[in-house]
């Protein structure tokens, strides 16, 4: 079959077109026929050889010669633990880290697809995944959203914005969309309320205060410098802002409570139904060190690192002083 592929990291000029193996699905993987596939920025940091991916992807050279994540394609075959699907079905989804997209046929586990609805054409369905579930984590499972609320989507004529407006207005909230001026007719056709162009005025400058604050991909704005540090001027108290950023978060949200409250800092690795990724809480600045520094079953100083590593040679130092 025809693929594109590539030896090592680098550039896109690395990347071949030729022909390789027709891959094999396993047990619990469906073999796809591919009509389309999308380019995300996931891709990118695969081509590249993102530090944080090189663990999974190869530290030298990549495992895997084909990139290529969300797909839309036709079932050629199953694994013999697939349920869901069977031979023909128009099916989309991702293929996760392992990547294979950008070729004739590509395997995907049974629990990364969805049937493709009749109505939405390979080339459409095949845009979805990544930018799709991205929004909808940030959105429902990490802000919380809820009708009537007030959110903000910065980036909002991005893959993960355009989304994270259509889905918004679903729950029925009351969308301002951040984006640049020629993205603002987009941005209002996909259903925002408000539109605020980037280049002219700064939402952070407005009285106004959101329930929810969603930022996307636009790395002029400092959302992901000051991602850990939630603005009283921009949140009302209890809101909550999320974060999809590239690479430091992988793919998914970082949730950030409002100052006046002292709770988790929560972080989602991009993850399709059925996905095992987990989720992992981190505590706040404050509870870290207050656990790490004062808790009296541990009684350390934070003033003397000694007491971590050497409590007795930290001992007999301040008998020698007594």
């Amino acid at each position: 079959m025809k693929a594109i592929v590539r030896t090592q990291y680098g550039t896109p000029d690395v990347l071949q077109f030729t022909d390789v193996e027709k891959p094999t699905p396993k047990d619990n993987e469906v073999l796809i026929k591919l009509y389309a596939a999308s380019v995300n920025p996931l891709d990118l940091f695969h081509l590249r050889g993102a530090p944080w991916n090189r663990h999974i992807s190869g530290l030298r050279t990549p495992k895997q010669a084909v990139i290529g994540c969300d797909i839309a394609g036709r079932v050629e075959s199953v694994g013999r633990d697939v349920k869901q699907f069977q031979s023909g079905d128009a099916v989309f989804g991702v293929t996760g880290f392992a990547g294979g997209g950008f070729a004739e046929y590509a395997c995907a586990p049974e629990a990364k697809l969805a049937r493709k609805p009749a109505n939405l054409s390979f080339e459409d369905a095949a845009a979805v995944p990544i930018a799709a579930v991205t929004a909808l984590q940030a959105l429902r499972d990490k802000g919380r959203i809820q009708p009537g609320q007030k959110v903000l989507i910065d980036g909002a004529s991005g893959g993960v914005g355009t989304f994270a407006i259509q889905i918004a207005k679903s729950f029925g909230a009351e969308v301002t969309a951040v984006c640049s001026t020629r993205n603002v007719d987009i941005a209002r056709s996909l259903g925002a309320d408000h539109v605020i162009d980037y280049t002219k005025e700064d939402f952070r400058q407005r009285a106004q205060r959101y329930d929810l604050i969603v930022g996307g991909q636009r790395p002029s704005f400092s959302f992901r410098l000051q991602a850990h540090a939630a603005s009283r001027r921009d949140l009302r108290r209890g809101g909550r802002r999320c974060a999809s950023t590239f690479p430091s978060d992988v793919i998914g949200t970082r949730t950030i409570p409002d100052r006046e409250q002292e709770g988790p800092l929560l972080y989602s690795e991009h993850k399709p139904e059925g996905s095992n990724f987990p989720e992992r809480p981190h505590r706040s600045r404050e509870s870290c060190t207050r656990n790490r520094w004062t808790s009296p079953t541990k009684r350390r100083s934070r003033r003397d690192p000694l007491s971590r590593r050497r409590p007795r040679a930290r001992q007999n130092r301040v008998n020698r002083e007594a």
